[in-house]
């Protein structure tokens, strides 16, 4: 089965010491590609850099997390200078990761909804898809949605834990929807288990979320403690299809083709 890991931090700096020892890893279990996440403005200067190192493996995204809304609202203009000409390249296939995040607030939420507009009007400037993220915000960040057209931009719910009502709301706004390890998580889990049988099969994508989401499965060895990698894709992949009641073959190839479908990969 060929994987595609549409969200990892590979250029986070824990890859740092070993990082195309992982890349190996990942490619012996069949994750030939990956997204590498943009989460702020440096982030996603480097996501480009390793996606232009390897253009075959690699895409990247650029954005800035809602935890770094202030990079965005203290220099505006020079956060979205360089997150456009990442954007400009071919290899930038989506804008974000961005969003809102009431969980930790790491940013005033009035930061971050600015910064969530700001990313979203420069995604409909550059015709890239979103690469989103939410928790604890859901109503705000519908709203942000609804008034930005993401119907019109299309996108994928990152890293989705929600339960039915949210699946049902992003479903409606024509979003993909991302599962990660946090399937595997019993301690957590219930409310995303609710919502797997809602999710078509032609709007399902798969992460990691590396090196974050460490899947809690059996399978999942780390190499450093606690450190997530694209290599556990195939884990989160058999979780889910388990789930949707689907052969994990089958998964594999609807999630590839959604994958080039929303990001224009062709793999």
């Amino acid at each position: 089965m060929q994987f595609v890991d549409i969200g990892a931090n590979l250029a986070d700096a824990s890859f740092d010491g070993d990082r195309q020892a992982v890349i190996e890893r990942s490619t012996l279990v069949g994750v030939r590609h990956m997204i590498v996440t943009g989460a702020g403005l440096s982030e996603s200067e480097a996501a480009l850099a390793l996606a232009r190192d390897d253009t075959e493996a690699f895409r990247c995204t650029a954005g800035i997390h809602p935890h770094l809304a202030t990079q965005w609202t203290e220099a505006p203009g020079e956060a979205r200078d360089r997150l456009a000409r990442v954007l400009d390249s071919d290899l930038a296939v989506a804008a974000g990761e961005c969003g809102l995040d009431y969980f930790r607030n790491l940013s005033p939420p009035e930061a971050q909804r600015a910064a969530f507009a700001g990313q979203l009007d420069l995604a409909a400037e550059h015709g890239k898809p979103l690469f989103l993220h939410q928790r604890d915000a859901h109503k705000d960040f519908l709203a942000i949605l609804k008034d930005h057209r993401a119907t019109d931009i299309g996108g994928v719910a990152h890293c989705f834990t929600g339960g039915p009502r949210e699946a049902e709301s992003y479903l409606e706004l024509g979003l993909h929807i991302g599962i990660t390890g946090w399937i595997c998580d019993e301690r957590r889990n219930q409310d995303l288990l609710k919502a797997i049988p809602l999710l078509p099969m032609d709007r399902v994508l798969l992460e990691t979320d590396s090196p974050y989401l460490l899947p809690r499965h059996p399978d999942a060895t780390p190499k450093k403690k606690r450190r997530n990698e694209p290599e556990f894709l195939p884990i989160v992949a058999r979780v889910v299809a388990r789930h949707m009641n689907v052969d994990p073959e089958e998964l594999a190839v609807a999630a590839l083709r959604n994958t080039q479908d929303l990001f224009g990969w062709p793999l």
